[in-house]
């Protein structure tokens, strides 16, 4: 293949882990695809690191105010460098690109996400809150686009696999499975003493904070159960989660006549990004191949809403749509960040969501300008609850 038949991507996240792996898949793929456009938020080192290696033409840095000391590095390399809140935006909107891999954490992803969409033939979809709180500004920008979304969550892309050759009407229900993170056998009166560190220490999966201390909650997977109904034009009542340990069953298909279809791997993301990057062809094998014989047992566990109590309020918001999913993405954000500061309890996390969504003033939200209104307003009401926290505690 000739370097003139690569196809061109762009990483949006690039320093983050997704990122990181999908570059790490890319540089074993050198002859099929190239780096054209990366965007990190902070990581300004870790970025020009990549630029040395990836040479992309354009690159851009989210925190302006640290810019300054790295952008005569990357003109010394010969690589444009845009830097603020809508650097990301403005880098895909500059690029030609027929991949972008949409990997920032949270809804500052939707903004360069609807961006990439218009622009690109295919989007890698690696953020879940983008679907969460604008499912349908997306896809139908999608469909009017005639742009490729293809999932990069492994279940999600277990779940795509498994859909490749079925029919719609014959699907019953899709099943999202949970590895159920560090404190799935804890005892419950244990966990408000759990530390961020034991929350960060996943038992099958290498991840960013964020998402880690979502998947401790088994917020991770509320949010996806949001992300299906849009990926997939689905039924609130067509999804449904297990809890699966092993993590090895990264999704189930449930079919109208009682058969089901299964997408078995090894607990790895850079086999649904090689995939997403490949589609619909797939690359040559990664990794060693899942060995059964050692896994020696797959099991699967209800979800028990007093450990897991987010995954309620997740289908709440799933069944009555409208703002609601926009307001517990936003209070979720700001509580799991409140977390790893240590500022409150592994427990409070859900409480100070709950909070939030049952204060929360049902509406419709038809456009960018509604949803980031409400994002606000979510996120003010979550900072005004931990500080009020914050403030007894240091005063009882």
């Amino acid at each position: 293949m000739s370097s003139g038949e690569k196809k061109r991507v762009i990483i949006l996240g690039s320093t983050g882990s997704i990122g990181r792996m999908t570059l790490e898949v890319i540089s074993g793929l050198s002859e099929q695809f190239e780096v054209v456009g990366l965007a990190a938020g902070s990581n300004a080192s870790l970025l020009l690191d990549q630029a040395v290696l990836f040479k992309p033409k354009l690159v851009s840095l989210y925190q302006e105010e640290i810019s300054s000391a790295f952008s005569p590095e990357f003109s010394r390399l010969g690589v444009r460098f845009l830097s603020g809140p809508e650097a990301a935006t403005r880098l895909v909107e500059e690029l030609e690109a027929d991949i972008v891999v949409a990997a920032i954490t949270g809804i500052e992803s939707l903004k360069p996400t609807l961006a990439a969409i218009k622009r690109a033939k295919r989007v890698a979809l690696a953020n879940k809150e983008a679907l969460v709180v604008a499912g349908s500004l997306i896809m139908e920008e999608a469909r009017r686009r005639a742009t490729e979304i293809i999932p990069v969550d492994s279940e999600h892309c277990g779940i795509f696999q498994c859909l490749r050759q079925e029919e719609k009407e014959n699907v019953a229900r899709v099943i999202l499975t949970a590895s159920g993170g560090p404190f799935f056998r804890t005892p419950l009166e244990e966990l408000a003493s759990k530390s961020v560190e034991e929350a960060l220490a996943h038992p099958r999966w290498k991840m960013g904070k964020k998402i880690t201390i979502d998947s401790a909650t088994l917020m991770n997977k509320g949010l996806e159960l949001i992300e299906a109904r849009w990926l997939f034009d689905l039924k609130p009542q067509q999804l449904s989660i297990l809890i699966h340990p092993q993590s090895i069953v990264h999704s189930l298909v449930e079919l109208i006549d009682g058969s089901f279809l299964a997408q078995l791997s090894v607990t790895d993301m850079r086999l649904p990004i090689q995939f997403a990057l490949c589609y619909p062809k797939r690359g040559e094998r990664l990794l060693p191949p899942l060995d059964l014989s050692e896994v020696r047992k797959l099991e699967f566990f209800e979800v028990e809403e007093e450990r897991f109590p987010l995954v309620r309020l997740a289908r709440e918001a799933l069944e009555k749509g409208g703002s609601l999913p926009v307001a517990l993405n936003a209070a979720n954000e700001v509580a799991v960040n409140a977390f790893i500061q240590g500022k409150i309890s592994f427990p409070e996390i859900a409480e100070i969501v709950k909070a939030v969504v049952e204060a929360h003033l049902f509406r419709l939200v038809e456009n960018l300008e509604e949803i980031m209104a409400v994002d606000r307003e979510s996120r003010e009401m979550a900072e005004k609850l931990i500080n009020l926290r914050q403030y007894h505690a240091h005063h009882s």
